[in-house]
């Protein structure tokens, strides 16, 4: 792995990617060279958004940005860091829920693949309430959703 670039991976559904996702970034990007957003693809899991609707969108929220990209990734988080040389995981914590969670897979991570150093970020308190999965409800009832979404998300 090459140690001199900091390189973290932000790993997520992003299914739809919200305010709370972009408020971990812009805070995060002082803190390394380049961020990979990876979309993990589950075969098994039925999605929302398509792939391609959540690619573009956060493609064009951050397309002036040189240190964004966006990728997908159908393996172990750990194993595509190892593949993109990252030695940071980027998660974003909203509570103590996630805390717990995040922290378990944490350990495994450093177990599997100890050169690679998980960093949390607390979410700002005013986006704590907001989730991929309550947008995704308000979306199928059709609420506006554009406060807690950066960007324009095309919803058919």
């Amino acid at each position: 792995m090459n140690t001199n670039s900091r390189i973290a991976i932000f790993p997520g559904s992003f299914d739809p990617f919200t305010i709370g996702h972009y408020a971990i970034l812009e805070r995060a990007l002082p803190l390394f060279d380049k961020i990979i957003i990876a979309i993990g693809v589950n075969s098994t899991k039925q999605d929302f958004f398509p792939l391609e609707t959540r690619i573009n969108h956060i493609s064009s929220i951050f397309a002036d940005n040189i240190k964004i990209e966006i990728d997908t990734y159908t393996s172990l988080t750990i194993e595509y860091c190892e593949q993109k040389q990252a030695h940071f995981i980027l998660r974003g914590l909203r509570n103590t829920t996630d805390f717990q969670f995040e922290k378990s897979i944490a350990q495994m991570n450093r177990e599997l693949l100890p050169q690679v150093e998980t960093v949390f970020l607390v979410t700002p308190p005013e986006y704590g309430h907001v989730s991929s999965t309550i947008v995704r409800e308000l979306i199928r009832f059709g609420a506006d959703v554009s406060r807690f979404i950066p960007g324009k998300l095309h919803i058919s």
